[in-house]
Parts: C-alpha cells; sequence; structure tokens
C-alpha cells in the first residue's frame, strides 16, 4: 500500500489528469452508459473519471497488458469496488474476455493509445531514452520479445526497414548501420548505448532539433515490441462487432500512424452503414491543456457511433 502511495504521488506531478477526458466523457456520453470497457485501462486514470459519473447498476471493464499499472489501478478505483472488472489481457483479445465474462454487447469502448506516464518514468522498462535502463519496451513483461532482441539480431536492412516504416525516421539507414556496427563490440543493452550511437549517425544540425534524434528510432521499437500497429485494426473491429446500437467507440492516438489506421476503420465501417462517425475531424486538446498535461500534446481523439446491426 506504501508503494502504491508513493508510485501515485509521483504520477500526480507528471501527470495532471487522463488525456482529453471532458471530451471523451462528452463524446461517449458516458453518464447514461451500463456497459463499458476501457481497453488501455492503464493505472485508471480514464476509468475512474468514467466511474465518478457512472449510474451505480452501470459496469466498467478495464484491459490492460501491463500488470504493474493494473495494480495501480485496482487501488485507484478502490472507491468503486464491485462496479468494475480489470484483466490483464491484450485488447486484440477483447472479444475472448467479454465472451468469458458473459456480456454480448458494449455500450462505449475507449482506446487511449500508446504509451503511459507511469511506464515512461519508470527507467526499468527502457522505453525513455532519458533515463538509463535496459532495452526492454515490452508492455508485457511476461511477452517474449524485447527491443534488446530486435536492436541486437535483427539485420541492418531489417532495422532501417522498422525505423522508417513505424518511427517516419529520415535516417533509419544511416542509424540500422551505426547499430551494426556497434554491436559487433558488444550488445547495445541499456537505453543509454542505444541513444549514444543513434546521436552519433545523425548529422550534426540533427542534433539540436526540437524533437531529440532518438525519438522516432524509440518509437519504432516500441511500436514493433508491442505490435501496435499489427493489432490495431482488429481489434477495432472486434469492438465495433460488440458495440450496441447508439454505442459509441472513441479512440485517442499519439501518431500520425495511428490516426490513419483509426480513420480508414472508420470509414470503412461508415461505408458499409454500420457506423456513423460523430468527429469529421480529429479533436486535439485545448491550448490549456496542451500546457497543463504534456501528455497531451500530440493527441488525436476520433469517435464513431454504431447505427446498424449487419
Amino acid at each position: 500500500m506504501i508503494v502504491t502511495k508513493v508510485i501515485e504521488r509521483k504520477m500526480a506531478k507528471q501527470y495532471h489528469y487522463p488525456v482529453m477526458y471532458k471530451e471523451v466523457l462528452e463524446l461517449l456520453d458516458i453518464k447514461n452508459k451500463k456497459t463499458v470497457v476501457d481497453c488501455t485501462v492503464g493505472t485508471g486514470a480514464h476509468a475512474y473519471k468514467f466511474l465518478e459519473i457512472m449510474k451505480p447498476d452501470a459496469h466498467l471493464i478495464g484491459l490492460d497488458r501491463d500488470k504493474n499499472s493494473l495494480d495501480v489501478a485496482a487501488q485507484r478505483l478502490k472507491p468503486f469496488e464491485g462496479r468494475f472488472t480489470l484483466v490483464k489481457e491484450n485488447f486484440v483479445n477483447l472479444d475472448n474476455v467479454l465472451n468469458d465474462l458473459g456480456i454480448e454487447g458494449v455500450d462505449a469502448f475507449l482506446f487511449d493509445l500508446g504509451i503511459s506516464t507511469y511506464q515512461l518514468s519508470n527507467s526499468e522498462r527502457g522505453f525513455s531514452f532519458l533515463k538509463d535502463g535496459p532495452l526492454d519496451m515490452r508492455m508485457d513483461n511476461d511477452s517474449f520479445l524485447s527491443a534488446y532482441d530486435l536492436v541486437n539480431n535483427l539485420s541492418e536492412s531489417e532495422l532501417g526497414n522498422i525505423f522508417k516504416k513505424f518511427g517516419e525516421e529520415r535516417y533509419s539507414k544511416k542509424i540500422a548501420h551505426s547499430l551494426v556496427e556497434a554491436r559487433r563490440n558488444e550488445p547495445i543493452s541499456t537505453t543509454t548505448q542505444l541513444a549514444e550511437v543513434i546521436m552519433g549517425s545523425v548529422p550534426a544540425k540533427a542534433r539540436y532539433y526540437r524533437t531529440h534524434p532518438a525519438t522516432r528510432v524509440f518509437q519504432s521499437l516500441r511500436i514493433a515490441v508491442n505490435r501496435e500497429l499489427e493489432i490495431l485494426e482488429p481489434a477495432l473491429s472486434k469492438a465495433l462487432s460488440f458495440l450496441n446500437k447508439g454505442g459509441r467507440i472513441g479512440v485517442i492516438s499519439f501518431h500520425s500512424l495511428e490516426d490513419r489506421v483509426v480513420k480508414h476503420t472508420f470509414k470503412e465501417y461508415a461505408s458499409s452503414g454500420e457506423v456513423k462517425i460523430v468527429t469529421k475531424k480529429p479533436l486535439v486538446p485545448e491550448d490549456s491543456e496542451r500546457e497543463e498535461n504534456l501528455p497531451s500534446r500530440s493527441a488525436k481523439f476520433r469517435v464513431a457511433e454504431k447505427i446498424n446491426i449487419l
């Protein structure tokens, strides 16, 4: 309990409130929903806001593949004991979870994509180039593949493709070449080692851009390790199949690759007459939130509503 309190105090300093929570509450009409699924419940930030306004007979299901985050969420949501269920599971398997719970229809889904501040701030997880830690990047500590495995075993061309495809990295080939050369001497095992190789691979002028030179490479490795783009479309499709008529699904994304998948998936279902797109253009945080709540700076929020059961 003491450890959890310390974690929550640290989180409070870094994470003022869940990203775009007012927009989420309003557009998903959470207060009038009976069954709500938070597919990326994390430490329970959005879930807490949901349960504050959901009716006593409503129920929230929270999924996450990070056991540590779920432990914090369980403590945070204790005031609502009996009104929520937390499950350690990848959201691509949400159909199995809902079937196991005997749930045939859902009134609202939320996907808050990307890395959480809680995970990013823990150096042992290896997500940040700003802190020295093991080169891990697994959202699920029980999963087999880590960033260390990719960086030290993939070929130069395979690494370059990951950096280009998932990070849209301008210097992908040069960075991949430098990594392969560096690992000939010793394995690249820490975030600091990786960041140093990246810094030495880009032109001098690129080292002082507003965005740190390692940002895109770390993003691309995280996406590859956790199959983030690969699982997104099937997960959205499964969620839409469980969505009740009049129910809504909302997705908060943090980079263009994620947002593109969400946009195209919603358009596909809209063209078949199953949903209507509520947000013709993605909503972005207000200026005040961007200033106060740093994790929200690149957020985009899209919402669709189920209108027909085909």
